[in-house]
């Protein structure tokens, strides 16, 4: 026998008892990825335009800023946190085939949801009260501008919830349910990654 048949050959195995790594996806549809985009572009020439005018006036910011209530931001921003995490896990359950706990999962995030639309409104209330609308100043036609902008995104991700509760109560999803499952969880985040940029923006940054 020669030296070149007694070599073995170099062929690639998976070793017993282990899966083949999945290939890696961009999660939801691609036209969901480009609404988000899009719309987060949106939002960043707002912020940077509030950037600019806080600066030219920081006096009259700063003490509308004072007018505001740290907590409905603070309490709001948990809510957000809470309800994305409640997605997550309620994705890792639907892959894991527990469509029961998925649901409860979704509800809280939807429960959570709700808790911040009622705070919004709540503080909404409470500033017209006093007088403070969107025509007080440049400070508070910003507020209402972001803040209500970003209310209507959250009643958008809600019914996108929703959907994804429809779509769990399906015995058998293929591919495109399941990135439909993805894509609105996506929203929901970039929902929650907004709120974290507009809180400090307008009750902290100096």
């Amino acid at each position: 026998m020669t030296k070149g048949a007694s070599m073995p050959t170099t062929a690639k195995h998976t070793p017993a008892g282990k899966d083949v790594p999945r290939q890696r996806h961009l999660p939801g549809e691609e036209g969901m990825w480009v609404f988000i985009f899009g719309d987060m572009t949106v939002f960043a020439m707002l912020f940077g335009v509030y950037l600019y005018y806080r600066g030219a006036d920081t006096a009259e910011f700063n003490q509308s800023q004072l007018l505001l209530n740290q907590t409905f931001g603070v309490v709001n921003t948990l809510v957000l946190l809470t309800s994305s995490l409640l997605v997550v896990t309620a994705l890792r359950a639907v892959r894991g085939g527990a469509l029961e706990l998925a649901r409860r999962l979704l509800y809280g995030a939807m429960a959570c949801g709700v808790v911040f639309i009622v705070n919004k409104a709540i503080e909404y209330g409470e500033k017209i009260s006093m007088g403070l609308v969107p025509a007080t100043n440049e400070f508070f036609m910003y507020f209402y501008v972001m803040t209500g902008l970003h209310l209507l995104h959250v009643v958008i991700g809600l019914a996108l919830l929703w959907f994804m509760v429809t779509l769990t109560r399906r015995p058998v999803r293929g591919e495109r349910q399941q990135r439909y499952l993805e894509g609105a969880a996506c929203f929901w985040h970039m929902v929650d990654l907004l709120w974290i940029v507009i809180f400090p923006l307008l009750y902290l940054v100096k």
